[in-house]
């Protein structure tokens, strides 16, 4: 068996356990963390404002639904894909909520299988916090993109850049691990609900090359430059109109350049233009 794909293959193990052992803890946060919250409706603007109304939604790690049952409720019909039990059993709870059903449907799918889905072609392919970053390999995904997207198409990925100035700030207080931690080339082990998980840290040129000619990046915005990231949750309770301040800074600045390629996470946005 090539090594590669034995690593790979422990990796989607460990992600299936450990996110599902997160799900309510994942639900919880979103309304908890101010951040989250803040993230949340910036991330879900930028996803709609691709969108004409009605429009259809490809979620790739769809999580617990959260952002699924959002679109669903606001009138686009959402197909929701993952691969951790756990999440998929939310999801077919948030499925059947008053507002929703009809409108939301999932499947058991990796990223790595897209296309497998049903249902396609779809207005707007979306990932959001993170779900990417459990891959070093943007382009095996990138390239199934034609399968599932109608031509014009949309592609919303929020994911996390090697560079983050509250990480690299910890270097300061002796946690060099933290401060390090996204540069490392072979990913890192993220601690998921008691299972280690590989993550790799992708800046948003390599993303941009892995979607190929064919996708024309057209919006790059960061979250979290400024503001703390979630889990820096002590310092947003003890300095909350701060931690307010800073967020707004973000507001403001997250989408110009160079603020727009460093953070905690960033939402980078494409369109799909094939040729003819």
């Amino acid at each position: 068996m090539d090594p590669h794909k034995r690593e790979a293959v422990t990796t989607a193990d460990d992600a299936q356990s450990g996110f599902s052992a997160v799900v309510a803890d994942y639900d919880r946060s979103a309304t908890a963390s101010p951040v989250v919250a803040w993230m949340r409706d910036r991330i879900r603007r930028i996803v709609e404002a691709q969108l004409v109304p009605g429009g259809s939604i490809l979620e790739i790690n769809a999580g617990s639904g959260l952002d699924a049952a959002y679109f669903a409720s606001r009138g686009y019909a959402v197909h929701a894909t993952d691969v951790a039990s756990g999440m998929l059993a939310a999801l077919a709870e948030k499925a059947h909520q008053p507002g929703v059903e009809g409108r939301l449907t999932y499947a058991a799918l990796s990223f790595e299988d897209l296309r497998k889905v049903e249902g396609g072609p779809y207005d707007l392919a979306f990932s959001n916090l993170g779900g990417l970053n459990c891959t070093d390999d943007l382009q095996a995904i990138a390239e199934q993109l034609p399968s599932v997207l109608k031509p014009g198409g949309a592609i919303v990925w929020v994911i996390m850049p090697p560079l983050c100035p509250w990480e690299l700030a910890q270097a300061l207080r002796g946690h060099l691990r933290t401060a390090r931690r996204r540069f490392n080339r072979n990913g890192t082990l993220a601690n998921v609900g008691g299972a280690q998980v590989r993550t790799w840290y992708h800046a948003p040129g390599k993303v941009a090359k892995a979607l190929g000619p064919d996708c024309r990046v057209v919006g790059l915005t960061s979250f979290c430059l400024f503001a703390p990231p979630s889990y820096f949750g002590g310092f947003v309770r003890r300095h909350a109109k701060i931690a307010g301040m800073l967020m707004r800074l973000d507001d403001l600045l997250g989408g110009l350049w160079p603020f727009n390629r460093c953070g905690d996470f960033y939402a980078l946005v494409a369109r799909y233009q094939p040729p003819g």
